[in-house]
């Protein structure tokens, strides 16, 4: 009676029934898994925001495929602020999602059946809307020497005749890495020959951790023109891929992260590249967008206040960010099997520890044993065991806590 593509596992993991079953049993958890920025304790101007929605002007109903022209430009004011690039709000559609972002540029670019390379490890979303536009993922690794990188000998043998794009996350979620200047370069000179489109979800962009990686790490940010034109190459390229010139890119975010509002459903897709080629995409995108009209007219006329929010929000989760990752540190110095690798940006750091058994069996008993829950690291398709996924936005109390109770555990003490 259903579709293949809606042939998921819809059972519950044994992770989720070992925190069920223990939450039954009466028992608090110490969540070191919180991605919801809504329920960690932040401090909401809540006049503004709810203030933003009444909007008389949401009484009119004035369908525009792409999304108000008002609104776009204040998405492009956005970047020029926060980004040093400017936009054509022209170029910008936005979306109730970044979900729904990926879904147009996927139907915009691939037939059923073709491919797309994404990273791995990487944020699991990507199978389950690839299954629902019939496109099947490819991925490339990201291996770890000092620090995450591309593996481009990798990429080169995952391209196909059927392959459309290359999938990036900057900074990737959860290993917190931007993709650096060479590898800008390389991606750039890679797509271009093969005539691929770069797909860019950048949702946690503005969360640089300047000096949370390890020495060296590049604090300026540069627009790439500057980089290409020979400026300097730090190591890490913190600009936003939506100024990328040299292929077909479509960049994607929104206010879940960029103001820390997922309940307000606002995000957009950037279309940015050679002149042609963006002005043949934007043409197909703006048909696609035409046929759902999914923005509703409230939110789209309080974008411009719930993006100005960002500056009090991002402040407060950078600061929380910033204090549990020095409070991990602090821990860890005292102790020899687990180290944390190296972030550079985003809400989350990458525990790796001894494997004396596979990452599900440890979080198991984490949960079971110490009353705490951690992502083993298969959920983001780290390719072998040895790693945990902890939430740098958990309350900082309970971040404490929950880092001592892995680290006994794993420790043995």
């Amino acid at each position: 009676m259903f579709s293949e593509r809606t042939n998921w596992k819809l059972a519950q993991n044994r992770l989720t029934q070992a925190v069920e079953e223990g939450r039954a049993g009466g028992a608090q958890l110490l969540d070191l898994t919180v991605s919801n920025p809504t329920r960690a304790g932040l401090t909401y101007d809540a006049r503004a925001i709810l203030g933003a929605l009444s909007s008389e002007q949401a009484l009119d109903y004035d369908p525009q495929s792409k999304g108000l022209l008002e609104t776009r430009e204040a998405v492009a004011e956005y970047y020029r602020v926060e980004h040093g690039t400017p936009l054509d709000a022209e170029r910008i559609v936005l979306t109730t999602s970044t979900s729904e972002g990926y879904s147009f540029v996927f139907r915009l670019l691939c037939n059923a059946g073709d491919e797309l390379l994404v990273p791995k490890p990487s944020y699991p979303l990507f199978e389950f809307l690839a299954d629902l536009q019939d496109v099947r993922l490819v991925p490339y690794p990201l291996i770890y020497d000092h620090g995450w990188q591309m593996d481009f000998p990798s990429l080169e043998k995952a391209v196909t005749a059927r392959t459309r794009g290359v999938v990036v996350v900057h900074p990737n979620n959860p290993t917190g890495s931007y993709v650096s200047a060479g590898e800008l370069e390389t991606l750039n000179g890679f797509c271009r020959v093969r005539e691929l489109a770069l797909i860019v979800d950048e949702v946690f962009l503005d969360y640089r951790l300047d000096g949370c990686g390890l020495p060296g790490l590049a604090k300026a940010a540069r627009p790439f023109d500057k980089l290409r034109a020979g400026s300097g190459s730090p190591q890490s390229v913190y600009a936003s891929f939506a100024g990328n010139q040299e292929v077909l890119t479509f960049t994607l975010s929104g206010l879940s992260k960029v103001s820390a509002l997922p309940q307000m459903k606002v995000a957009w897709v950037v279309t940015s590249g050679p002149r042609e080629l963006v002005a043949a995409a934007m043409g197909r995108l703006e048909v696609i967008a035409d046929t759902y009209l999914s923005m509703n007219a409230p939110m789209q006329w309080a974008v411009p206040v719930l993006l100005e929010q960002r500056k009090s929000i991002q402040q407060q989760l950078l600061e929380r960010v910033h204090a549990n990752l020095a409070e991990l540190d602090r821990q860890l110095a005292g102790q020899k099997a687990c180290e944390r690798l190296r972030v550079d940006g985003g809400w989350y750091a990458v525990l790796r520890v001894p494997v004396t058994r596979s990452d599900e069996e440890l979080a198991i008993e984490l949960v079971r044993e110490k009353r705490v829950l951690v992502h083993p690291g298969h959920f983001y398709d780290f390719p072998r065991d040895g790693y945990l996924v902890l939430s740098l936005i958990t309350a900082e109390r309970e971040f404490k806590s929950g880092v001592g109770s892995i680290l006994s555990k794993v420790n043995g003490c």
